[in-house]
C-alpha cells in the first residue's frame, strides 16, 4: 500500500516539476536593443538586421557560423551560432536569435528569419 503512495507522489512530483520547466522556457522576452542584451546576460531573443557588409564566417569543422547584427538604434553585435544556417538567411528582411550574451558575443542557439513576403510586390504592382 506505501508503495502506491509513494509511486504516485513521484509522478506528481515529475509531472510538476516538468511544468515549471516548460513555463520557463516559454517565458523568454524578445528585445531589439542590443545594449539591453549586453547587460542582462540572461536567455533572450534578439531582433535586428544581419550586416550584409561584414558577411558571415563558416567554419566547417566545428560547423560555427559568426556574423554580425544590427538594431534599430544602430548598435552592432558579433554572433556565433553553432550549426546550419537557414536556406533563406541571405535574403532575410529580420533576423531573431534566441541566446545569451557572454564574452563580447551573443551565443545563439537558434536563427528564425523573416523574409519578404511574395504577395508584398504583386501589391505594389498592382497599386
Amino acid at each position: 500500500m506505501k508503495n502506491k503512495y509513494i509511486i504516485g507522489g513521484g509522478i506528481v512530483v515529475v509531472f510538476l516539476s516538468l511544468m515549471v520547466y516548460l513555463f520557463t522556457q516559454s517565458n523568454i522576452q524578445y528585445e531589439n536593443d542590443f545594449t539591453k542584451i549586453m547587460q542582462k546576460g540572461k536567455t533572450v531573443r534578439a531582433t535586428g538586421k544581419w550586416i550584409k557588409e561584414r558577411n558571415y564566417i563558416t567554419d566547417p569543422m566545428t560547423k560555427n557560423v559568426t556574423f554580425f547584427m544590427r538594431d534599430n538604434n544602430g548598435v552592432e553585435m558579433k554572433v556565433l551560432y553553432k550549426g546550419t544556417m537557414p536556406n533563406n538567411f541571405e535574403i532575410a528582411q529580420s533576423i531573431v536569435v534566441t541566446g545569451q550574451f557572454r564574452e563580447g558575443t551573443f551565443h545563439a542557439r537558434d536563427i528564425l528569419t523573416k523574409c519578404p513576403s511574395k504577395y508584398q510586390d504583386q501589391k505594389s504592382a498592382n497599386s
